[in-house]
């Protein structure tokens, strides 16, 4: 089913509300908890997952891996090539041919192009947003930004509705320390994710590593004195304590308290952020770049039970799709290198392992760029016409799916927005997108509002 993408812009949606006051006292030294040992949040997860547990479905996937391009990737480059376009459209690269028949792709994409018979992509997405936030909050929730409403990111559903056994956080997020794409809008921050960051721990050789002090204790500070401290608690101020419960937290710890614990105490989800654990010739395939480990460390989460996990490839990984100068030298030096390596080292590993089938790898950016080259060798913002990669749980393998016109402008056949892509992730996941949940208040909100299951991607 197609949808016309000519709708209305909106300004942007309000901020999610962050920081509780408890947060921050229950934060242990400098290093802290990072929120997650925060039982309030476990017990609201609860109590809306009672209120409104979801129906099963017929599920195909377990987990996604979503990997963001942060700025708009230059698509018409990478995806959709355009060689017999004028040459202000078309560009430096050259198309080459890909294992999967009539599927062809950039030409610094080699290690994708021997790929691609394992992926889907969609050609014919487009939306009418050109802004970096209002564009990225479209793509990353499937619902168009509107100021009355918050909506939550896709990894916040999937943890508000398809959570993890016992013991493994729902939802991680790395390299996004502004935290654009991960918060959980009307859903409360309960389900907003555990942010992480990778970092370099040496230079030469260059090694980098996942900054775990959000979902581990300090060396120096053990369990029992994590279980032990409600005595702390108790001696906050009353008139603190008073202030916190009007904000509908929870008094006590209890037996969220011991939820909270448990993650701490996962062996699977620290073994799953220590990367040394992975062999030199692994570390090396996916690239000894922030880029490169974080996709390793999703591989690792969504294998110890982690449902959703974002990776950003931005400015803080040395990554900047926005090119709005010279396009084709960041592309072809820094940039299509960087995911050519690390997106099929992530694919290949996936489905080495057996993980690819019941796991979706999802990549894709705000919007695309524009077909016509700038006076500086550029590409400005472009969402009428863009792409996206897809691969594993339930979507189809080596399959194109719609095609833009003949100079990339806009879509040409089986037209697709953001809202239909997300709703066709959530719907492989078992989620019904057109449920609905409720806000505070307790007004009802369906999944997506416009969003539909595009089937044909799917098997």
């Amino acid at each position: 089913m197609t949808h016309s993408t000519s709708r209305n812009d909106y300004q942007p949606k309000s901020p999610s509300p962050l920081g509780f006051a408890r947060r921050a006292f229950l934060r242990i030294g400098t290093a802290g908890l990072a929120g997650l040992g925060l039982p309030q949040f476990l017990e609201l997860e609860s109590r809306a997952r009672a209120a409104d547990p979801n129906r099963a479905r017929r599920k195909r996937a377990d987990s996604v891996i979503l990997v963001w391009l942060t700025g708009g990737p230059s698509t018409i480059d990478m995806w959709d090539m355009k060689p017999d376009a004028p040459d202000e459209i078309r560009g430096e690269f050259k198309p080459i041919d890909t294992r999967a028949d009539g599927i062809r792709i950039g030409e610094h994409l080699p290690n994708m192009a021997g790929l691609m018979h394992r992926c889907t992509v969609v050609r014919s997405l487009a939306h009418t947003i050109p802004d970096h936030g209002l564009a990225t909050t479209f793509m990353t929730t499937g619902n168009r930004p509107t100021p009355v409403l918050a909506y939550p990111g896709l990894g916040s559903l999937v943890a508000r509705l398809a959570p993890p056994e016992r013991g493994s956080p729902p939802y991680v997020s790395l390299g996004d320390p502004e935290r654009v794409l991960s918060l959980a809008g009307y859903l409360g921050p309960a389900y907003d994710p555990f942010g992480l960051e990778v970092g370099f721990v040496r230079f030469n050789p260059l090694e980098a590593a996942v900054d775990t002090r959000g979902v581990t204790l300090p060396a120096d500070f053990t369990i029992d004195q994590l279980a032990n401290r409600g005595a702390l608690m108790r001696s906050f101020d009353r008139a603190f304590d008073a202030v916190d419960r009007k904000a509908d937290l929870v008094d006590g710890l209890g037996a969220f308290q011991r939820q909270a614990l448990d993650i701490l105490r996962s062996k699977s989800t620290r073994d799953a952020l220590d990367l040394s654990r992975e062999s030199a010739d692994v570390r090396d395939r996916y690239g000894q770049t922030l880029f490169g480990q974080g996709c390793l460390a999703a591989r690792r989460l969504v294998e110890a039970g982690v449902r959703f996990v974002t990776v950003a490839a931005g400015l803080n990984t040395g990554l900047n799709w926005d090119t709005h100068g010279q396009n084709f030298l960041s592309l072809r030096t820094t940039l299509l290198p960087a995911l050519d390596q690390t997106l099929s080292a992530l694919i290949e590993d996936l489905d080495a392992r057996g993980l690819l089938a019941r796991t979706i790898v999802y990549c894709a950016g705000e919007f695309g760029r524009t077909p016509r080259i700038n006076k500086t060798a550029g590409r400005d913002h472009w969402a009428r016409s863009m792409a996206v990669v897809l691969a594993g749980g339930g979507f189809k393998r080596g399959y194109a799916e719609g095609s833009t016109d003949a100079e990339g402008m806009a879509p040409a056949s089986a037209p697709c927005t953001p809202d239909d892509i997300a709703a066709t992730i959530v719907d492989l996941l078992g989620i019904d997108p057109h449920q609905e949940l409720q806000t505070p208040s307790g007004r009802p909100v369906q999944l997506f509002r416009e969003g539909r299951v595009v089937s044909d991607v799917v098997v």
